[in-house]
């Protein structure tokens, strides 16, 4: 569930509290209106449901790296898109970074070290660890 006093243009917590949701509709929105602005004109129109069956074609299927992001492109040219961005005033900014900054918090905890784990069910595992550290917990200067 989103708290946020505008959803449309937000961040939250994600379900399993590993990661944030960045919620941004204005984009999608203008996505939508920049693909439909030249729609009229039957060539434009022609030219982009050629680049969009080209899409539809490799997300359809095991594309190579650089593919999807060709088609992409393709259909952006074609239809005469911007680039994707919104404008965000101060007093959104402000709000944002609040909404961001809970997220943080929650989703931080998880990349504590084994030093940090408290509970006492898990000392043998911190014990462990203190004997065996992972490579990321060793002093890479020690070798």
């Amino acid at each position: 569930m989103n708290h946020s006093t505008n959803p449309p243009l937000s961040v939250e917590l994600g379900t399993n509290h590993l990661h944030g949701v960045l919620r941004v509709d204005q984009i999608r929105t203008d996505t939508f209106v920049q693909l439909v602005q030249h729609w009229a004109d039957p060539t434009s129109r022609d030219d982009i449901i050629d680049a969009l069956d080209e899409l539809a074609a490799v997300v359809g299927s095991v594309a190579r790296e650089g593919e999807l992001d060709a088609a992409i492109e393709q259909v952006e040219d074609v239809a005469g898109m911007e680039t994707a961005h919104v404008e965000v005033g101060a007093f959104d900014i402000r709000r944002l970074l609040g909404e961001l900054t809970a997220v943080e918090r929650v989703t931080s905890r998880f990349r504590k070290g084994a030093s940090e784990i408290k509970h006492p069910s898990m000392l043998p595992t911190r014990r462990h660890l203190a004997a065996n550290p992972l490579p990321e917990q060793q002093d890479r200067r020690a070798s």
